[in-house]
């Protein structure tokens, strides 16, 4: 049986280190402002967003494309956006066949389209996949918005904008890119209801 105190200490150390990286997301105001303007002016000219991530972050790219095309806050038509991953037939055979590494480049080759927004998430900013989906993006006209941990890795240079959350946590750091993506969704949705 598990030391109850030790667990309940260890549970409220979770508690505030989470809060601690929190309470820096108001440094990021002006950059998340930025990436709002982006998609915005992308989804309102009839762009999309793409998403990418691996792991736990393709789980957060599939929510965050959810939002987009179901809802957020606000009954309203549904706006484009795509997680790139989520056709596992296209992964398995573009891995097979390339490499791991060209997933996300190759689905991003086939859909996107000169205006449209990739928001490239990997903790490490080091992900070849994600580094070569930035790479066919440049290729592609496509703006990037990164979302990383504290160093930012090799994406850090290569993103329009990039969001580099102050933690080297895995866990800290993906709850912070919910939540700054909470609020990208909130905003967008707001104004493109209006436009």
């Amino acid at each position: 049986m598990a030391d109850s105190g030790n667990q309940l200490e260890r549970i409220n150390a979770i508690w505030d280190e989470h809060l601690r990286v929190a309470r820096t997301l108001p440094t990021f105001a002006s950059t998340v402002s930025r990436a709002v303007d982006l998609i915005y002016s992308s989804m309102v000219a009839g762009g999309q967003l793409l998403i990418a991530g691996n792991g736990g972050s393709a789980a957060d790219a599939q929510h965050i494309a959810a939002e987009f095309t179901g809802r957020f806050l606000l009954e309203r038509q549904p706006y484009r956006a795509l997680a790139l991953h989520v056709n596992t037939s296209s992964l398995t055979a573009i891995g097979n066949d390339y490499g791991f590494e060209h997933v996300f480049a190759r689905e991003l080759s086939a859909h996107a389209r000169p205006g449209d927004v990739l928001l490239a998430i990997t903790t490490s900013g080091n992900s070849q996949n994600i580094l070569h989906a930035i790479e066919a993006a440049r290729k592609s006209k496509v703006a990037v918005i990164g979302l990383t941990g504290e160093s930012g890795g090799k994406m850090r240079a290569e993103c329009d904008l990039c969001l580099c959350v102050p933690s080297k946590s895995t866990a800290r750091i993906q709850e912070m890119h919910i939540t700054i993506s909470h609020a990208i969704c909130e905003l967008v949705e707001e104004r493109l209801s209006k436009a």
